[in-house]
C-alpha cells in the first residue's frame, strides 16, 4: 500500500456519515406514508363494511316490499284483463241490443212533407237509380280496425285510386291547401320519415275541407271561388268542382256545383261542403243547402264531364253527422256527439230503393281516438281509409246482400 492510502480510507469514513442519515431519514419517511396509507385502506375497508351492512339491510327491507308490489301488480293487471274482458262483453252485449232494437228510422216530418209551403226542388228529381253494375252488397259489421300511424293534423284525407295502382297512398292533409303527398306504397307511408319517400304534387287552387276524391288517375276536389261560401259576392254559396290530372299536372275540367246555398253537410265537420265519393258504381257528392237545412242530399255526377246526372233529399240528417260514403248505391252516414265517442252508421239511403231503411246494419265502429274528419271506401278492397283526428286508421267491412235480413 502506498502512502495516500490512509488518506482515501479516511476519506471514504468522512463520506459515509452524510449518506447513512440520508438513508435514515428517507426510510423514516418512506415509514411514515406506508403508515398514512394502511391508515387510510383501514378507513376505505370500514366504510366498505359499513355500507355492505346498510345495503344489506336496505335489500333485507326492499325484498318484502318489492313482493308485495309485484302481488299487487299481479292483483291489478287480473282485475285490467277482467275489467277489459267485462267491457268487450259489454259492448257485444249493446251491439246485440241495438240489432235487436234498432235505431228509429231516420225521417222527420215537419211542414215540407205534411202539406206545408212546398220547397222548389231546383235540379232534384229524387228518381230511383239506375245501377249500372250488379252490385248489390250492403254493410254487414266493421270486421276489423288498423291504426296505421298519426300523421299532419286533425283534419285531412288518405286514400287509394280504386281504379289505379293498387299500392299508391295519396295524402292530403289539411281543410284549405294545395299541396298533395303521393307514396308508392303503404309500407313506405307506414314509415316514421314518411315525408321524404313522398313525390309532392301542387294543385293550382286549394282545396276546401276534406272531401276529396282520387278516382282514375284524377284528383278531384271543391274549390272555393272567389265569392264563394264565405267569401261574401255573387258567388256567396257556390262551389267550383275541379278535375286534376295526376300525372300531367293539368285542370282537365271544371264545373261550378249546381245546388244553391251550399252548407256544410255534416254536423260535427264544419269546414266540408262537399263530400265526394267512389264505389263500384262511380262518382258521386254528398252535400246540403240551405233549401233544407236539417238533412243530407245526394248526387251521382258524371266523372267525365262533371255533370250532375240525378239528385236526391236524403232523410238522413246532419245533426251529429261527422262523415259519409257510398257503396252500391247506398249511402252510409256515420253519426257521433261532441266530445267524441263511439261513432256508429245510423241512416243509410239507398237510391237504388233496393236496401229498406229496416233492414240495413246501423253497426257502430271500433274504438279510436276522436272523431272522424273523412272516410274514403275503396271498392277494390272494401276498405275505409279514415283520418281521425290526425291518425290514419283502415277498417275491414263485412258485407252481406241487400237482400238478406239482419
Amino acid at each position: 500500500m502506498g502512502p495516500s492510502t490512509p488518506f482515501l480510507v479516511l476519506l471514504l469514513l468522512s463520506w459515509s456519515g452524510p449518506f447513512q442519515g440520508q438513508q435514515h431519514h428517507l426510510v423514516e419517511y418512506m415509514e411514515r406514508r406506508l403508515a398514512a396509507l394502511e391508515e387510510r385502506l383501514a378507513q376505505c375497508q370500514d366504510q366498505n363494511s359499513r355500507h355492505a351492512a346498510e345495503l344489506r339491510d336496505f335489500k333485507n327491507k326492499m325484498l318484502p316490499l318489492l313482493e308485495i308490489a309485484e302481488k299487487e301488480r299481479e292483483a291489478l293487471r287480473t282485475e285490467a284483463d277482467s275489467i277489459a274482458g267485462r267491457v268487450d262483453r259489454l259492448e257485444r252485449e249493446v251491439d246485440y241490443l241495438e240489432t235487436q232494437s234498432p235505431a228509429l228510422p231516420c225521417v222527420e216530418v215537419d211542414e215540407k212533407v205534411t202539406g206545408g209551403p212546398g220547397t222548389k226542388g231546383k235540379g232534384r228529381k229524387n228518381e230511383k237509380y239506375d245501377m249500372l253494375t250488379d252490385c248489390s252488397y250492403t254493410i254487414s259489421q266493421v270486421k276489423s280496425v288498423k291504426i296505421l300511424k298519426r300523421y299532419g293534423g286533425s283534419a285531412g284525407l288518405w286514400t287509394k285510386d280504386p281504379l289505379g295502382p293498387a299500392e299508391k297512398i295519396y295524402v292530403l292533409d289539411g281543410t284549405q291547401n294545395d299541396t298533395a303527398f303521393v307514396f308508392p306504397r303503404l309500407r313506405d307511408f307506414s314509415l316514421s320519415m314518411a315525408a321524404r319517400k313522398a313525390s309532392r304534387v301542387r294543385v293550382p287552387f286549394p282545396w276546401v275541407g276534406t272531401g276529396q276524391l282520387v278516382y282514375g288517375g284524377f284528383l278531384y276536389y271543391a274549390r272555393r271561388p272567389p265569392g264563394g261560401p264565405g267569401g261574401g259576392g255573387e258567388l256567396e254559396s257556390t262551389l267550383q268542382l275541379i278535375k286534376f290530372h295526376l300525372a300531367n299536372r293539368t285542370v282537365v275540367d271544371s264545373s261550378v256545383f249546381p245546388a244553391e246555398g251550399l252548407i256544410p253537410p255534416y254536423g260535427l265537420t264544419a269546414d266540408t261542403y262537399i263530400d265526394l265519393a267512389a264505389d263500384e258504381e262511380g262518382l258521386w257528392a254528398i252535400y246540403a243547402t240551405q233549401e233544407d237545412d236539417r238533412h243530407l242530399c245526394l248526387a251521382k255526377l258524371d266523372p267525365q264531364t262533371l255533370d250532375t246526372e240525378q239528385q236526391w233529399d236524403t232523410p238522413c240528417p246532419r245533426e251529429n253527422a261527422e262523415a259519409a260514403f257510398v257503396i252500391c248505391g247506398t249511402l252510409y252516414v256515420v253519426y257521433n256527439t261532441r266530445p267524441a265517442s263511439r261513432a256508429r252508421i245510423q241512416c243509410s239511403f239507398d237510391a237504388s230503393g233496393t236496401l229498406s231503411p229496416e233492414r240495413a246494419a246501423l253497426p257502430y265502429f271500433p274504438r279510436r281516438y276522436g272523431a272522424h274528419a273523412s272516410l274514403r271506401y275503396n271498392p277494390r278492397e272494401r276498405q275505409l281509409y279514415a283520418w281521425d283526428d290526425g291518425y290514419q286508421i283502415v277498417y275491414k267491412l263485412e258485407m252481406r246482400k241487400k237482400e238478406e235480413e239482419v
